[in-house]
């Protein structure tokens, strides 16, 4: 806990081979203030050493909000800076190096920061009443939480400059439509969604997950001479371990394959 009398601002709930961390502050709208990033950066540093993780589920508490960005209350008192790790970036997490897939479960509006936060996660489901923007410019601030740097490699540059001038937000079902999320979903069905989907992932071989994402993440980075590289290097890998040779006996066998993650 924060203190002997305040409740943990990010919670921790195991469900076999997938940790959920949900932001705890559904008084403050979910805002990230300090104790918010020193506690998700404390969580993400365990679960750096956990090698039975497979998945992460990031979500909210409440349905108000998913997280309205960063604690104007903090960033006025002066205390704006501690919002950021300095290894993670906003909250902790915008720019830290996770080792497993990342799936935002968006309960709630997710503006601001709060979208910066969903838009660093590899896959998203949303809850149909959720709204998503960067409405920074009508408080005088500046995405700075890689709104401004992601939006543009995930939409055409009209629409990215639509909502990074406008501070305009869209609904989840127009983000649906924009490719932005996965599946947008009655808000009592959000969880078991999100599982699902991480369930999906989870039945998978570990070694190939890792590299599958690293590859897709890696290859609109660089050049398609470069992606191939990086493709034959994660190749060698994969195909030369435990797991490339348990798959196929597996399949042949018409059984579950018992994945060892190398």
């Amino acid at each position: 806990m924060a203190d002997s009398e305040s409740p943990p601002v990010i919670l921790r709930e195991r469900r076999g081979q997938v940790e959920v961390l949900t932001l705890n502050r559904p008084e403050a709208r979910n805002a990230i203030n300090a104790e918010v990033t020193k506690q998700l950066t404390a969580a993400l540093d365990d679960l750096d050493k956990d090698e039975d993780l497979r998945v992460i589920i990031l979500t909210g508490s409440g349905d108000k909000a998913f997280s309205a960005g960063m604690d104007l209350k903090a960033f006025s008192a002066g205390t704006g800076g501690s919002i950021s790790a300095s290894t993670g970036g906003f909250a902790g997490f915008v720019r830290r190096a996770i080792p497993v897939p990342v799936i935002a479960a968006v309960n709630g509006p997710a503006l601001a920061g709060g979208f910066e936060l969903v838009l660093a996660c590899d896959l998203v489901v949303a809850a149909e009443h959720v709204v998503f923007g960067i409405p920074e410019v009508k408080r005088g601030l500046l995405a700075a939480g890689g709104g401004l740097v992601r939006l543009p490699k995930r939409l055409p540059i009209a629409l990215a400059m639509e909502l990074a001038l406008t501070g305009d937000s869209i609904t989840a079902a127009r983000a649906l439509e924009l490719g932005l999320v996965n599946a947008v979903v009655p808000a009592d069905r959000l969880m078991d969604e999100a599982l699902a989907l991480a369930g999906r992932i989870t039945e998978n071989a570990p070694l190939s997950v890792r590299y599958s994402r690293q590859l897709t993440l890696q290859a609109g980075e660089v050049s398609e001479a470069e992606a191939w590289d990086l493709s034959d290097a994660a190749s060698r890998v994969v195909f030369s371990s435990a797991d490339a040779r348990e798959g196929p006996i597996a399949f042949a066998e018409k059984r579950a394959p018992n994945w060892q993650g190398r």
